[in-house]
């Protein structure tokens, strides 16, 4: 299964959460993004594997959207590597994506504020098989050096470091089902895995979102840097250009509105599992130490406006504190010139 970051779709509906382990009615994306089907041309990735004729196409009210691909496993295991080799980085699919998302964006552009396709992409790949004919722990015991290098893509024998680096971030349910999560595909065993894939999908369209966001603050610090170094090399300025305060507040609130439109638009307290497995996902696509770095470039931001708007303030008070010299020196002065004249 690939999941990456259309024609008028035939089919739309609102994207919710299942819930197949008895999950509060309350568990579900706030506001529930917008879903389409799709059918499409079949993508060969290799001899063996092909992709489905019907994509799937989310779009979140903060417009990150993700495209899901399914990939029918049907050849032996032995081959899924290179399924893995053939999905990483697939510029075909990647093509066929983010030409899917242009369509889609010209159909509902007149209700998107700001539109814009980013070249930020996050692809990952997504193994679901329902059971395996043997236990999980005996799977992850005898098959641990396969299944690392399924989930990285890489045809070398790896290190036992690398190995278990792989393999470290897994979560079960039960006996019979495992998740496990890698930076760069999932294996997902479960017969009942639709809510698992869920909060992986979402959880990197959340990466995808932070590394923009990331980004285009590094940009905008840039600029202010910038507006704040210009104004330095001016001494004097008598009167004050609002655009710099203008557009450093318009680059705050941009990006403190996508940032918690990312980080609340899924609500995972209800369902203690769903939550455990974000939070391994969060951990290992490090989404805290993206939160950090964006909380301490907003706050960056914060201190340029505020320094602008200090030396705003104090030009005004210099040019004040002149003038009432001046005003006093001329009213010292003005009555010996009176004098002078009579």
């Amino acid at each position: 299964m690939k999941r990456s970051g259309v024609s008028v779709p035939r089919s739309a509906k609102g994207e919710t959460i299942k819930h197949k382990r008895r999950a509060p009615h309350y568990f579900e994306y706030r506001p529930a993004p917008l879903g389409i089907s799709q059918r499409t041309e079949s993508i060969r990735i290799n001899e063996t594997f092909a992709t489905d004729t019907q994509v799937e196409l989310v779009v979140y009210d903060f417009v990150g959207s993700r495209l899901s691909t399914r990939i029918p496993l049907s050849a032996e295991s032995s081959r899924l590597l290179a399924l893995s080799e053939g999905l990483y980085e697939n510029e075909q699919l990647l093509a066929d994506s983010r030409r899917r998302v242009e369509d889609v964006l010209n159909v509902i552009q007149s209700a998107v504020s700001k539109a814009n396709i980013s070249a930020f992409v996050e692809d990952y790949v997504i193994f679901q098989i329902d059971s395996f004919g043997e236990p999980i722990e005996g799977l992850l015991t005898r098959h641990a050096a396969q299944l690392a290098q399924i989930l990285r893509a890489e045809s070398r024998e790896l290190s036992t470091d690398e190995v278990i680096d792989a393999l470290s971030h897994r979560i079960s349910f039960g006996k019979d089902d495992v998740a496990i999560v890698d930076w760069n595909a999932a294996l997902v065993v479960d017969k009942e895995a639709e809510d698992v894939l869920n909060v992986l999908e979402f959880a990197n369209v959340e990466l995808l979102e932070m590394r923009f966001l990331d980004q285009r603050l590094d940009d905008a610090l840039g600029l202010a840097y910038e507006r704040l170094s210009k104004r330095s090399q001016k001494w004097l300025t008598l009167r004050s250009d609002p655009s710099d305060m203008r557009d450093i507040s318009q680059w705050q609130v941009d990006s403190a509105i996508l940032f918690e439109g990312v980080n609340n638009v899924l609500k995972l307290l209800g369902d203690q599992y769903l939550a455990r497995v974000y939070r391994l996902t969060a951990e290992r696509f490090h989404l805290n130490e993206w939160d950090a770095s964006i909380l301490r470039k907003l706050e960056t931001l914060e201190s340029i406006y505020q320094k602008i708007s200090d030396q705003m303030v104090s030009r005004r008070m210099e040019v004040l504190e002149w003038i009432i010299i001046v005003l006093i020196a001329i009213s010292i002065v003005l009555p010996f010139v009176s004098q002078g004249l009579h």
